[in-house]
């Protein structure tokens, strides 16, 4: 069995009958009281986002979760679909289930996070990073640049990504799928 000492970031644990991912923890001692583990938690099967404090010690109950890679191929009306490299077999996942759904290309590779008992999909996982082509970009005045001024572009997908003044339109930006963020600029 595990305890509140096994918390880290991205472990599903299962609580009042559903499944939650760690997004972030702590520790909190006071001089008088036992110390407190918290945890904020997000659905996986939910889009809910709850908070949840333990003693010490508790026992929390880990979900083995493997992860498989798979390729995205289109999005319907019944959701975006996933085919397994090993198996071809196809999957549909739900928006609520896709990590960064804006950034998914046809073809892409991406991690479905499979529950290792009952085998059934719980969520799927972008690369952290990802290089993308800027489609449409205003652009930049030239010597705006005291500040950190920042821009509205459009990426292949049709994602909007602030961008720094500089970049233009046809560019390769590398993208943090987490946040959303423009890291750098990519050479051809």
């Amino acid at each position: 069995m595990a305890n509140t000492s096994d918390i880290r970031t991205g472990l599903i644990i299962k609580l009042d009958g559903g499944l939650y991912s760690v997004v972030e923890f702590g520790q909190n001692k006071t001089a008088r009281a036992a110390a407190k583990v918290w945890a904020k938690l997000k659905g996986v099967d939910n889009a809910r986002t709850i908070e949840h404090t333990w003693n010490s010690g508790d026992t929390i109950f880990p979900v083995r979760v493997e992860k498989k890679a798979f390729q995205f191929l289109y999005k319907d009306d019944s959701g975006y679909n996933f085919m397994d490299n090993e198996t071809f077999e196809q999957i549909v996942m739900t928006e609520t289930l896709v990590d960064a759904p804006q950034f998914l290309r046809d073809g892409q590779e991406v991690a479905v996070l499979i529950n290792g008992e009952t085998e059934q999909p719980m969520g799927v996982e972008l690369p952290d990073k990802i290089v993308m082509r800027v489609t449409y970009a205003e652009p930049g005045v030239k010597g705006d640049t005291a500040t950190r001024t920042l821009k509205p572009a459009t990426v292949e997908t049709g994602a909007t990504v602030m961008v720094p003044l500089f970049v233009d339109e046809g560019e390769l930006i590398r993208v943090n799928t987490k946040t959303g963020e423009y890291i750098e600029r990519v050479k051809e």
